[in-house]
């Protein structure tokens, strides 16, 4: 059925369950896994009155990769555990619906498994659900676990 699971993370709580279940599959199934997290980009907007200089601005993308490099380590820890397969990507983005889609075509996966928020309302409004645009926009089967 599937061979190659993508299981994007953003490190919270319903994201660390999702992977849990994701690697479920993955064992059941004899499947391979691969843990993605997309770290968002900050770019530089200089005026005449920047109160950001670009070192902070670097310093904060690279403080974003490394958390994100920790939480896909997370994932592949459990992976390890069940002795499932397990590929660790962390990439770099300015919309995370549009990373997760990429690493699914470079690792050939069949398959997205995600958590979602389940946010509604002026929440959802404010914050947007990656989950959603993930579903509206790929060509793989999407599981989402909330």
């Amino acid at each position: 059925m599937f061979k190659r699971i993508l299981i994007p993370t953003d490190g919270s709580p319903v994201a660390t369950k999702a992977a849990r279940a994701g690697i479920g599959l993955a064992e059941a199934l004899g499947a391979r896994v691969v843990g993605c997290y997309v770290a968002e980009m900050v770019q530089p907007v200089f005026g005449a009155r920047a109160m950001v200089s670009q070192q902070m601005i670097d310093e904060f993308n690279q403080s974003n990769r490394d958390a994100g490099q920790r939480h896909v380590d997370a994932i592949g820890k459990m992976a390890a555990r069940l002795g499932v397969p397990f590929t660790p990507v962390v990439s770099t983005g300015h919309l995370p619906h549009e990373g997760i889609a990429a690493v699914a075509k470079k690792h050939k996966c069949d398959v997205i498994v995600m958590a979602t928020h389940g946010r509604s309302g002026l929440d959802k409004l404010m914050m947007g659900s990656v989950a959603q645009k993930v579903l509206m926009h790929s060509t793989l089967p999407v599981l989402l676990y909330r």
